[in-house]
C-alpha cells in the first residue's frame, strides 16, 4: 500500500480550504473510510468535533462521503474528543472519527479515527484507506445509502462516564474551581462534571463563536486561568485544550503544573493506592527530573518518541496503564482509552483529597531540571545535519560533560525542516551553555 501520504502521527491536519482540510477531500475521506470499514464488517460510524467554525463544513462532507459508501452516521456535534472514543465504544459503533486540530488555531482543522474499542485506528486500515483514496468514488444504490441521526444524549453520557471515574466517597465540596476550556469542546462538559461533583466552579473559556478557539485560552495560553485563580482565589485551576485530550493545572498560588508534574502525582497516587501496574511511560521529551523522581519511589519509567500514539504502543507493549506527555497527555488505561484531560485533572484531585494536601503541597516531590530548548533551521535539501560527525562528536562531548546529570536530546521536526536541540541539567547555566554549543556545530553543517 506504500508510505503514508496523508495520515500523520495524529490523524490528518492542515489549513482549512488547503491541501487535505478541504471540502472536495474530505467528502472522498468519509467514502474511502466507509469503503474499508465496510469490509471490516461496519454499519455506523459517530462524528463528532470541536467547536472551529469549519467544523460544520467538514461534517457535512464526511456525512456526504460515508453515506455514499452505505454507512449509517451518528451525529454527536461539539464533544471532546476522549468523549468520541468513549462514545464509540458505549453505542458499539464500529468506528468514530474527530473533527479537530486540538491545540491550533481555528483556521487549522483535523481528523482522525477511533476504532470500536475506542483505540485509534490500526496502522493497516489508515493504510488500507490512504489506497482506497486513490480509486474513482462510486455511490452504493438509493436504497443502500447510509442514514444519518443526531445522537441528543451524547453529552449527558459522558460526564456520567467521567464522574464514574472519580471515587464515590469522595466529594469536591468545599473546593473551588478555575475550569477554563479554551472555547472548545469541553465547554459543556468539564464545568457540569466538576459542579455535579460539589465544586464551586469559575468558568472562563467556555463561550465558543467558533473563531475563538485556543484563542488566549486553554492549556497552550495559562496566563488567563493563572490570572482568574489569582483573582478569585481558588483552590486549583483546570486548564483544557480545545478538543479536550490535554490538561494543565494551576496551583493556588498561581504556579503551573505541567505534563510531567501530573503525571507524576498520578503515578506516586496509584503506588500508594496499590494501583500502580509496572510502570510509567513518558517521551523523549518528558523532564528528566520525572524520571529521576520515579526512581525514587521504585517505580520503572520507559520513553516513547514523542507523541500519545506512541506512548500508547509502548504501555500496551510493556502491560502498564499510566503515561503521558509534558504537554499534558495523560492516558491511564484503567479508565480510558486515550488521552482525557477532565479525567487526569480528576485524578489529581483524588490525589489531592487522599493526601490531604493543597495542588501546591502535592506537587513536590520532585524537582524540575532547567532544559534549554533550541532551535535551527537548515536547508532540508542538503541532507540531514545530525547525520553529520561534526553534530554526533559535539552532542557526545556534552553527554560526557553533563554525565548522568544531565541529558542531550537531538529530533528533526515532523512539520518543518528544524532540528530542536535540547539539553537538561542540574545546573540551568550548563544546560544552556551546552544546547548553545551543540546549536553551533548543527548550524555550521546546516549552512
Amino acid at each position: 500500500m506504500g508510505q503514508r501520504k496523508f495520515f500523520g502521527t495524529d490523524g490528518i491536519r492542515g489549513k482549512v480550504g488547503e491541501s487535505a482540510i478541504h471540502p472536495e477531500f474530505v467528502t472522498k475521506l468519509g467514502w474511502a473510510a466507509g469503503k474499508v470499514l465496510a469490509g471490516h464488517g461496519t454499519n455506523k460510524v459517530l462524528i463528532g468535533k470541536d467547536t472551529r467554525i469549519s467544523g460544520y463544513m467538514l461534517e457535512s462532507a464526511l456525512e456526504a462521503g460515508l453515506s455514499a459508501a452505505g454507512i449509517n452516521i451518528g451525529l454527536l456535534g461539539p464533544m471532546p474528543t476522549p468523549a468520541i472514543a468513549y462514545l464509540t465504544k458505549t453505542f458499539r459503533s464500529e468506528a468514530g472519527i474527530v473533527i479537530s486540530a486540538s491545540h491550533n488555531p481555528y483556521y487549522d482543522n483535523g481528523i482522525k479515527f477511533f476504532s470500536a474499542d475506542g483505540y485509534k485506528l490500526d496502522d493497516d486500515i489508515e493504510l488500507a484507506i490512504e489506497s482506497m483514496l486513490e480509486e474513482p468514488m462510486t455511490c452504493v444504490a438509493s436504497n443502500k445509502l447510509g442514514k444519518a441521526s443526531r445522537i441528543n444524549d451524547a453529552a449527558g453520557r459522558y460526564i456520567e462516564f467521567c464522574k464514574g471515574s472519580f471515587p464515590s466517597d469522595l466529594s469536591l465540596k468545599g473546593l473551588k474551581i478555575v475550569v477554563d476550556c479554551a472555547h472548545g469542546a469541553t465547554y459543556h462538559i468539564a464545568p457540569n462534571v466538576l459542579s455535579e461533583l460539589g465544586a464551586d466552579v469559575i468558568e472562563i473559556g467556555t463561550s465558543p463563536d467558533g473563531l475563538n478557539i485556543n484563542d488566549n485560552v486553554g492549556a497552550t495560553s495559562m496566563k488567563a486561568t493563572v490570572d482568574k485563580v489569582l483573582e478569585t482565589g481558588a483552590d486549583m485551576g483546570f486548564a483544557l485544550d480545545g478538543d479536550g485530550d490535554r490538561i494543565m493545572l494551576v496551583d493556588h498560588l498561581g504556579n503551573v503544573l505541567d505534563g510531567d508534574q501530573i503525571l507524576y502525582i498520578v503515578a506516586r497516587d496509584a503506588l500508594k493506592s496499590g494501583r500502580l501496574s509496572g510502570g510509567v511511560v513518558g517521551t523523549l521529551m518528558s523532564n528528566l527530573g520525572l524520571e529521576v523522581g520515579l526512581s525514587k519511589l521504585g517505580i520503572p519509567f520507559a520513553r516513547s518518541a514523542v507523541g500519545d500514539r506512541y506512548v500508547m504502543e509502548l504501555l500496551q507493549q510493556k502491560g502498564w496503564a499510566i503515561g503521558g506527555e509534558n504537554s499534558g497527555h495523560i492516558l491511564n488505561l484503567n479508565l480510558a482509552s486515550t488521552g482525557d484531560g477532565i479525567v487526569a485533572g480528576l485524578q489529581v484531585i483524588t490525589a489531592m483529597l487522599r493526601a490531604g494536601m493543597s495542588l501546591h503541597e502535592l506537587s513536590g516531590g520532585f524537582e524540575i531540571f532547567p532544559q534549554s530548548l533550541i532551535n535551527v533551521r537548515y536547508d532540508d535539501s542538503s541532507g540531514n545535519p545530525l547525520d553529520s560527525d561534526e553534530v554526533k562528536i559535539a552532542a557526545k562531548e556534552a553527554e560526557s560533560a553533563l554525565g548522568k546529570a544531565g541529558r542531550v536530546l537531538l529530533r528533526k521536526s515532523g512539520t518543518e525542516p528544524l532540528i530542536r536541540v535540547m539539553v537538561e541539567s542540574d545546573d540551568e547555566s550548563l544546560s544552556l551553555k551546552w544546547a548553545e554549543f551543540i546549536a553551533d556545530a548543527v548550524r555550521k553543517v546546516a549552512n
